[in-house]
């Protein structure tokens, strides 16, 4: 029996397939928030940093065993723009899909 609630399984998975802790340390990502579903983080403001502006990701898993990867832009009165979206996106490729979207480096 695990002994990690059920909402974090999923959300740790996907941060271990995306690289865990080094992804974190390259990409800057900061709170990390995990659902039952998905895994939430913000990515550093600094302009040119992140291509597009992007500055939230959503990882959702989808019933197929696949994921949707959204690409957000979110304004500081709370505006809300999505800049890309992936949908069907296996484990092997999530860090491929992020570094297409975002230029950004998953790993070394």
């Amino acid at each position: 029996m695990p002994t990690t609630p059920m909402p974090q399984i999923v959300a740790r998975t996907i941060l271990e397939q995306l690289g865990g802790r080094r992804f974190l340390a390259m990409t800057g990502a900061t709170n990390v928030i995990g659902s039952a579903d998905s895994l939430s983080f913000r990515l550093p403001g600094t302009p040119g940093f992140v291509r597009g502006r992007i500055n939230v990701c959503r990882i959702t898993l989808t019933p197929m065993d696949t994921y949707t990867v959204e690409f957000l832009r979110v304004g500081r009165q709370g505006q809300v723009a999505t800049v890309a979206i992936c949908t069907d996106i296996y484990a092997d490729a999530l860090p491929a899909c992020f570094t297409r979207e975002t230029g950004l480096d998953t790993h070394l």
